[in-house]
Protein backbone atom coordinates (compact mmCIF):
# COMPACT_ATOMS: atom_id res chain seq x y z
CA UNK A 1 0.00 0.00 0.00
CA UNK A 2 1.42 3.61 -1.07
CA UNK A 3 2.04 5.90 1.21
CA UNK A 4 -0.81 8.70 2.15
CA UNK A 5 0.97 12.23 1.60
CA UNK A 6 -0.93 14.80 3.77
CA UNK A 7 -2.50 17.74 2.14
CA UNK A 8 -0.49 20.13 4.02
CA UNK A 9 2.08 20.87 6.12
CA UNK A 10 1.78 19.32 9.69
CA UNK A 11 4.31 22.63 11.28
CA UNK A 12 3.69 25.27 8.90
CA UNK A 13 0.74 24.68 6.59
CA UNK A 14 1.67 25.18 3.29
CA UNK A 15 0.03 23.10 0.70
CA UNK A 16 1.41 19.82 -0.50
CA UNK A 17 -0.33 19.43 -3.55
CA UNK A 18 0.93 16.83 -6.27
CA UNK A 19 4.53 17.69 -7.27
CA UNK A 20 5.85 19.79 -4.89
CA UNK A 21 8.88 18.95 -2.84
CA UNK A 22 7.81 17.06 0.29
CA UNK A 23 8.93 15.37 2.96
CA UNK A 24 7.27 12.25 4.47
CA UNK A 25 7.84 9.35 7.68
CA UNK A 26 7.16 6.43 7.29
CA UNK A 27 3.85 7.04 9.72
CA UNK A 28 2.61 9.54 6.80
CA UNK A 29 3.63 12.36 8.95
CA UNK A 30 4.03 15.18 6.63
CA UNK A 31 6.17 18.24 5.83
CA UNK A 32 7.22 20.70 3.07
CA UNK A 33 11.45 20.61 2.62
CA UNK A 34 12.01 23.95 4.54
CA UNK A 35 10.63 23.00 7.49
CA UNK A 36 11.90 19.33 7.13
CA UNK A 37 15.13 21.20 6.54
CA UNK A 38 14.64 22.51 9.86
CA UNK A 39 13.93 19.68 12.05
CA UNK A 40 17.11 18.44 11.05
CA UNK A 41 14.59 16.07 8.97
CA UNK A 42 13.76 14.08 11.49
CA UNK A 43 9.86 13.60 12.38
CA UNK A 44 8.66 15.36 15.64
CA UNK A 45 6.17 13.29 15.86
CA UNK A 46 7.64 9.82 16.10
CA UNK A 47 11.26 10.36 15.49
CA UNK A 48 11.43 8.51 12.46
CA UNK A 49 13.07 10.15 9.19
CA UNK A 50 11.95 12.26 6.40
CA UNK A 51 12.14 11.36 3.55
CA UNK A 52 11.66 12.91 -0.12
CA UNK A 53 8.06 12.25 -0.96
CA UNK A 54 8.34 9.30 -3.92
CA UNK A 55 7.83 10.95 -7.49
CA UNK A 56 4.37 9.91 -9.20
CA UNK A 57 3.02 10.16 -12.26
CA UNK A 58 -0.32 12.21 -12.09
CA UNK A 59 -3.36 10.24 -12.61
CA UNK A 60 -4.98 10.10 -16.22
CA UNK A 61 -7.83 12.31 -16.18
CA UNK A 62 -10.53 11.08 -18.04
Amino acid sequence: MPLEMREACEKCGTALPWGADARICSYECSFCAPCSEGMNHLCPNCGGELVGRPRRRPEPSN
